[in-house]
């Protein structure tokens, strides 16, 4: 009885309330839907759109998510508040008001980005999780820069990475050294080359004159088709590569197509530039004076034949050579399209670019590049199969001529020299009182550039954590260069002596790579562990071919070899060179916290002899990620990222000639053989040991994060040519050498989040590198060839020195110090070593976003030693060399009378060769050669969408850029990075773009 009344009472209850407040409830909520307004916008980055972005309202249930293309619409109340939310972005709160339109940008939050992951090479891992050094850069950094390399982007952005590029000629390869030069054969450091998984040979294409130093193998690629590069510097992360990574390994990914509606992306721009840096010489007066006085004091009448420049040259002309033939304006234009979409299962890119740049030397020269793209992926209902498809193919046509001697004359011609033309339009010679500097321009040379890079990746996952995966690469470069050397070249005088000729270089290079692995990956409670196993199969071939022919009717017809009357083959050869690996990783993490990580790899390449074919090299990595300890948390909250690491392990080297251990012949003309090469089997590999100790800390809530890294790599059994006596026939052959280089230092990375409000944002990056290069151990150098050339406890770039006594009071000539007093002057009396190497260097860049409005600069700073006019001008002041004799101001301050004092000898035409060459090689050509440079310098704007979505517009921006701007240096020569003085090379082009960035 008792529970039935009960039940009554609270249905009565019940209906009360069902019969009452329901009605004033369904009324209410009706009333709030009429009030609502239809809220829709485009959800963007840094980047573009951002699809599949969580917008919803503020203590309220209801929301929604963005399409593929960034698209979103809401009902909402003009009292709410919209909350934007994506992982590894910053949410983004906004009260409607009267809006009906909210377009939002997304930033990243700096806690992310220990999140974001890194290509090691075979496997990613986060950045808070890994054990070695990977230093990564972004498309964000390196799309808008106006250069040819995409290793010239990667300058002062990474800590110990030397990126330099000795001359301003578009299409010249950068030199790139990762923590320092460890082989002592200048082609032994090159670091391994990997795009989208396939191997690239990342030695320089041969090339001549103003490219001697060879063209870029990386060239063809297009800056806005690479989602990022990464660089691998430590055993941890190099290891895997066994041999291959010895000086580094250079990741560069293209990027990948993403589900959604097909968007097509267009980069526009064009811009100006000119020559960075001129080189002050004397005017025509102080020329003149110069001379005249040189003369006088050798005692010597002018005549025609010793000075053309004071007797039969126009006294009155004061030409500037540098500005009369290389002033010319350079006009950059890049032109970038990309098309991409796709289903969920099925995503695509593909895309092309062009790009041209003329010169700053008169005439029709230049260099332009055009590429295509495509990338494929498909992946199964089921996620278990992997697909995905990349291949470029790119063109490079550079046109210039091979005379290399053109920068060094418009220093140092004379400014009174004669007109470059007569009156009939033709070249001035003067009366073979001079050669016409344009000669060098008639020299034309055309490189054309093929490349062709294919990648394929298959896996399939049998079940949960285990993968198969297959990664298939082809790659093929085939380079050609025809030199023309025609009669117009050469002074009248001479023509019936020389005739009308060609030059022709084919280069190919081509490859085949297979690499079948086996990944597993599971958890378990509190253990993570991946592992990695494969094999890597490489077939590569090499052909060179260089001929020569003349006799030529007319000027049109060089070139063809069918109207040659002679031709010449001087190389013909196929190489071919098999490599062949196993390789295996395990990756431990306990608790997130305790982190381990093994490599391993055993090498085979065919060029070592079969005993010595084969090495194995591995490397463990340690981290322990000290902020998750309870203790930390508790008492040092500031610090919220801390972690120590450490890595040791060994990599090697096969950087050498391929089958050098064959004796070797050649058949003479008679058909008889003569040996060409002399074998040696018994040489082996190159051993690199790394050793790396370093701390990682992050600062309220990661808007500060410090990277500090120690590290020391000794490379031994170095892969030398041991030169022998003339007397055996031949001058080296392959030897190890019982020396060992090391390489150590500092690196430190900073990266900070000054501001963030949500109207502008202020972010800083720093790093900084102070390395040390030493060869710390040669056996009986003293005995060897390499006496001269190096010395135990200095840097392999370090350079032996007179000592300077300055100038003579009473003789006017420069003089150095006799150290043992023999009468004659050595290497044994260079007692003073100076290293040449970067004592410290780094970048500091600022990066802020104010509305709509994005601006970044980048600074460069290097600290280092480097030669003055000494060395650049070769000549002493007063004598006319075979380019010419001109020379810096600084040599106005000469001796001139007995008893004065001062740091210029005396103005000499015929006496101060000897004294002059002394003093080069001495320590007063040393100066500081440290500069700091405005790098890079970038102003966009991104359109509000809203204004052109009418114009089916996603994003627009508009975008000013400045590269090389400003360099502050005491070095006066062409470029302080550039330390070695020459003469003979560009320096970079200060160059102004103007572009747009388009999505539709």
């Amino acid at each position: 009885m008792k529970k039935n009344h009960v039940k009554a009472c609270l249905l009565t209850i019940l209906y009360t309330l069902l019969g009452y407040s329901a009605p004033n409830f369904i009324q209410t909520k009706q009333q709030l839907a009429q009030n609502k307004i239809l809220i829709s916008g485009t959800v963007t980055d840094e980047l573009g759109v951002l699809p599949e972005v969580t917008i919803f309202i503020k203590g309220n249930l209801e929301g929604t998510v963005a399409d593929f293309d960034g698209h979103y619409s809401i009902d909402a109340l003009p009292q709410d508040t919209l909350v934007f939310s994506y992982v590894g972005y910053t949410p983004v709160e906004i009260r409607i008001g009267s809006q009906k339109v909210i377009d939002v940008q997304l930033l990243h939050e700096v806690t992310a980005l220990l999140e974001v992951e890194v290509n090691a090479g075979y496997y990613t891992v986060k950045e808070r999780e890994q054990t070695g050094n990977i230093t990564k850069v972004t498309a964000a950094e390196i799309a808008l820069q106006p250069l040819v390399s995409p290793l010239e982007t990667l300058q002062g952005r990474m800590a110990g990475v030397v990126v330099n590029k000795p001359t301003g000629v578009a299409g010249s390869a950068p030199v790139i050294q990762i923590r320092g030069q460890n082989s002592l054969r200048s082609d032994g450091n090159y670091p391994l080359y990997i795009i989208d998984g396939v191997p690239i040979n990342s030695a320089p294409i041969s090339g001549s004159g103003l490219l001697a130093l060879g063209m870029d193998p990386l060239s063809t690629l297009g800056l806005s088709q690479i989602e990022s590069i990464e660089i691998l510097k430590d055993a941890d992360a190099t290891a895997i590569y066994g041999s291959r990574g010895a000086n580094g390994v250079v990741l560069v990914t293209t990027k990948k197509g993403k589900a959604g509606k097909t968007k097509m992306e267009v980069q526009l721009y064009t811009g100006l530039g000119q020559l960075s840096n001129t080189i002050d010489v004397l005017h025509t007066d102080q020329y003149i004076e110069m001379r005249t006085e040189a003369l006088q004091n050798d005692g010597v009448v002018p005549s025609l034949s010793n000075a053309p420049d004071l007797v039969a040259w126009d006294s009155s002309r004061d030409v500037n050579w540098q500005e009369e033939l290389m002033g010319e304006t350079v006009y950059t234009t890049n032109t970038q399209l990309s098309f991409s979409g796709g289903s969920r299962q099925t995503s695509f890119v593909l895309g092309g670019a062009f790009y041209k740049e003329t010169t700053v030397f008169p005439g029709d020269f230049g260099y332009q590049k055009t590429n295509g793209f495509i990338n494929l992926g498909h992946h199964s209902k089921d996620q278990k199969f992997h697909l995905n498809f990349s291949t470029t193919y790119g063109v490079d046509a550079n046109d210039l001529f091979y005379g290399g001697e053109i920068p060094q004359t418009t220093v140092m011609l004379a400014p009174n020299a004669p007109e470059l033309y007569t009156s009939e339009g033709d070249l001035n010679w003067e009366d073979s009182t001079w050669t016409n500097p344009l000669s060098h321009m008639r020299r034309k040379q055309n490189i054309d550039s093929y490349t062709l890079m294919a990648n394929a990746s298959i896996s399939y996952s049998f079940f949960k954590g285990f993968q198969l995966k297959t990664n298939l690469g082809f790659t093929r470069l085939n380079s050609e260069t025809l030199r023309i050397d025609p009669l117009s070249a050469y002074n009248p005088t001479v023509w019936q002596y020389v005739t009308n000729s060609s030059s022709r270089d084919v280069t190919t290079r081509q490859s085949y790579t297979l690499e079948p692995q086996l990944l597993f990956s599971q958890k378990r409670e509190k253990l993570g562990l991946d592992a990695v196993v494969g094999i890597t199969l490489q077939d590569s071939e090499n052909t060179h071919l260089v001929g020569s022919s003349d006799g030529y009717a007319e000027e049109n017809l060089i070139g063809n070899l069918a109207m040659a009357e002679n031709v010449y083959v001087s190389v013909d050869e196929k190489i071919p060179y098999k490599y062949q690996a196993v390789f295996g990783r395990i990756g431990l993490n306990w608790e997130g916290k305790y982190l381990l990580n093994l490599t391993g790899r055993r090498d085979g390449s065919s060029r070592f002899a079969p005993k010595n074919r084969f090495a194995n090299f591995g490397a463990v990595g340690v981290a322990w990620i000290f902020s998750e300890a309870k203790f930390l948390k508790q008492h040092l909250p500031l610090v919220s990222f801390g972690k120590l690491r450490g890595s040791y392990g060994t990599t090697g080297s096969d950087q050498i000639a391929d089958y050098g251990y064959y004796n070797s012949y050649e058949a003479t003309i008679d058909g008889g053989l003569y040996p060409s090469q002399l074998g040696s089997p018994t040489y082996s590999w190159e051993v690199n040991k790394k050793l790396e100790l370093a701390m990682s800390l992050g600062f309220f809530k990661d808007r500060i994060l410090v990277n500090a890294s120690w590290y020391r790599n000794r490379s031994s059994n170095q892969l030398v040519g041991y030169y022998l006596p003339a007397i055996t026939g031949f001058t080296s052959i392959q030897a190890n050498q019982n020396a060992t280089v090391e390489n150590r230092g500092w690196e430190l990375e900073f990266t900070s989040q000054n501001i963030k409000t949500n109207d502008f944002e202020w972010r800083t990056s720093f790093n900084l590198s102070l390395p040390k290069n030493e060869l710390i151990d040669f056996p009986n150098i003293a005995q060897s060839s390499y006496a001269n050339t190096y010395q135990v406890g200095t840097s392999l770039n370090s350079t032996r020195l007179y000592e300077s006594l300055g100038v003579n009071s009473e003789t006017g000539f420069y003089e150095v110090k006799d150290v043992n007093e023999d009468g004659s002057f050595s290497i044994d009396d260079k007692i003073i070593t100076k290293d040449m190497n970067r004592q410290y260097y780094g970048g500091f860049q600022n990066t802020f976003d104010w509305g709509n409005f994005h601006f970044d600069f980048l600074l460069e700073y290097v600290k280092q030693l480097g030669r003055n006019h000494l060395v650049s001008f070769e000549t002493a002041p007063g004598r006319l060399g075979i380019i010419g004799g001109n020379q810096s101001p600084v040599v106005l301050e000469r001796w001139q009378n007995p008893g004065d004092i001062t740091d210029v000898q005396q103005f000499s035409s015929y006496n101060s060769y000897t004294p002059y060459s002394r003093i080069a090689q001495s320590d007063l050509s040393i100066i500081d050669s440290s500069y700091l440079r405005l790098k890079t310098a970038s102003l966009s704007y991104q359109l509000p969408l809203r204004k052109v979505s009418d114009a089916f517009i996603q994003q627009c921006r508009i975008f000013f850029h400045g590269q090389n701007l400003w360099t502050g240096t005491k070095d006066k020569g062409w470029n302080p990075a550039n330390n070695s003085g020459s003469l003979a090379t560009l320096p970079p082009l200060r160059t102004f773009t103007l572009g747009v960035q388009l999505t539709l």
